[in-house]
């Protein structure tokens, strides 16, 4: 279960908690790409490229907010996670001198179970998706004491999380808009409350894994479906508690792209720009290469490639 810290989760505590993990993960960079290289109109995109953060995507900055800044035991920290989150923890616990233990679905793509393993992490593999390993670590973790690190259920994690938004507006202060990839919603609730609405926040998902789309629809968070090919970054049960208030308040729209548009996405930045992103990490792009995010007239548009450990690299073949 998640942690009933009384962090707030505002700018302020973006701030604080980046002023912590800065000597930790990578300031990662951003480009800005030629819509009529993808064959767009418009304005310059703005591709910020977290998938070249410490452990291949933008988790280690809610695993360094986590183990930072909260108490932790002799037994170490545990995490559930579909892959990044694992990694991200891993590295982190690998760093800090902290015991791990980590658990994932059988869905989990080898290159992060590989990572897992390689920052010596203690790793369980088990169940089909992530609510199994959410389960299985909720027992270990009562059994053994150890610390819990939620992959996006915890307000230290979105604290870090939403330190890509503080980066992002120091480097990019022009944005009109920013695309998010959608799994818990750890990153975009971080994002949305560091804007506070000062930038419209566009939350991307699979068809196949519509959680926050659901979620805003019922006006609060449901159990949503599970699968496509980014199950393993971007398909939770719902939606966290702590996130989901700050996206019915800063989230400006929700939407949906599929498989295919989420391989072409992936195929488009390996072709154009030699850039290796997963599924989810990929699916932000997608939305604008797909049409189901179409930027007004001189929008000017940013869009986060949030993870690079793909299940497969067929694609660059």
């Amino acid at each position: 279960m998640p942690s009933q810290s009384s962090a707030p989760i505002d700018r302020a505590g973006i701030a604080r908690v980046y002023d912590a993990i800065t000597p930790y993960i990578r300031h990662t960079p951003v480009i800005a790409v030629q819509p009529g290289d993808f064959g767009l109109a418009g304005a310059p995109v703005c591709l910020k490229l977290e998938l070249l953060q410490h452990a291949g995507s933008f988790k280690a900055r809610g695993a360094f907010a986590n183990l930072l800044g909260r108490a932790v035991p002799e037994a170490g920290v545990v995490a559930a996670s579909g892959g990044n989150h694992g990694a991200a923890v891993a590295y982190a616990a690998m760093k800090l001198g902290i015991p791990a233990r980590i658990y994932v679905p059988s869905i989990a793509a080898p290159m992060k179970i590989a990572r897992i393993r390689g920052y010596g992490a203690d790793l369980v593999v088990g169940g089909e998706r992530y609510a199994d390993a959410l389960a299985a670590s909720e027992t270990w973790q009562a059994q053994s004491g150890a610390l819990p690190v939620h992959a996006y259920d915890q307000a230290e994690t979105l604290l870090g999380q939403g330190s890509v938004g503080l980066e992002l507006e120091e480097q990019a202060p022009e944005l009109d808009t920013l695309l998010v990839a959608v799994g818990g919603g750890g990153l975009i609730g971080g994002i949305a409350a560091w804007y506070a609405g000062r930038v419209k926040v566009v939350a991307v998902e699979p068809e196949t894994a519509p959680t926050l789309y659901m979620a805003l629809q019922a006006g609060r968070p449901v159990d949503a479906p599970a699968g496509g090919i980014a199950a393993d970054s971007l398909a939770p049960r719902q939606v966290g508690g702590l996130m989901f208030p700050i996206a019915q308040k800063y989230v400006a729209a929700s939407v949906l792209v599929g498989d295919q548009a989420i391989r072409a996405a992936q195929l488009a930045l390996w072709n154009k720009l030699r850039l290796v992103a997963e599924p989810g990490g990929a699916a932000a792009f997608a939305a604008l290469l797909s049409g189901a995010y179409r930027p007004a007239a001189n929008e000017r548009v940013g869009v986060l490639v949030c993870g690079g450990n793909p299940t497969d690299t067929d694609f660059v073949r």
